[in-house]
């Protein structure tokens, strides 16, 4: 089985620092500096769809900038390397250990992805991985059709895990099994109305998944 991995709220507990840089860009560029809940909703989005959801009135040079000074913001605090969820790395290595394949599929940036493998040194786990910047943003299928061709694996081999109902659409666009995850940043009952194959509540969860059971 094909597992692929939503990365920010599902992998990575990076929710309250995603929210914090939001909110100083969006200060620096003189916009509303938003709620935590309004900016926790557009996670999972590229940057651009992000921007473009929360500050519909901004106009493209606010958003260009506003996108410039959130990457200034993002570098500024990666001195203090974001979490993994607990139980992460034990059952990425059992799930390998079982035979399964791993990817990501996440609204990240390339680059902002190759940073976090490289400050938690997991990267050669994911053979492959698509990024917002890299194809369609999320909840289009695109990344999840790129990465079954890339991997050769058939949809129906191939799971999509995340927190967020643009992670279950995606998949469910395609036909594509889901696992939803309650503890990232959409609710449970957000999650069911998606109607994921399974809702966990630990990342540890994964190895009950019937298909995934070694």
């Amino acid at each position: 089985m094909l597992v692929i991995l939503d990365w920010d709220g599902t992998v990575c507990n990076s929710e309250a620092r995603i929210i914090s840089c939001m909110q100083r860009a969006s200060d620096r560029v003189g916009l509303p500096v938003l709620e935590p809940d309004a900016i926790g909703n557009i996670i999972g989005l590229g940057l651009p769809e992000a921007i473009s959801s929360l500050f519909p009135e901004a106009h493209s040079e606010q958003r260009a900038q506003l996108g410039a000074y959130y990457s200034e913001e993002w570098l500024a605090a990666r001195a203090e390397p974001l979490p993994l969820f607990d139980g992460v790395l034990a059952t990425l290595d059992k799930l390998l250990g079982a035979g399964h394949q791993l990817a990501v599929a996440t609204g990240k940036s390339r680059r902002g992805l190759n940073r976090e493998f490289e400050d938690h040194g997991i990267g050669h786990l994911f053979p492959i991985s698509r990024c917002a910047d890299e194809t369609a943003s999320k909840p289009n299928p695109k990344m999840l059709r790129e990465i079954l061709s890339e991997t050769g694996v058939h949809v129906s081999d191939a799971v999509m895990v995340g927190d967020t109902e643009y992670d279950l659409k995606m998949a469910s666009a395609i036909d594509m099994a889901s696992i939803g995850v309650s503890y990232g940043v959409h609710s449970r009952e957000r999650l069911d109305d998606c109607r994921p194959h399974r809702i966990i509540d630990h990342f540890t969860e994964l190895l009950q998944w019937p298909p995934l059971v070694a």
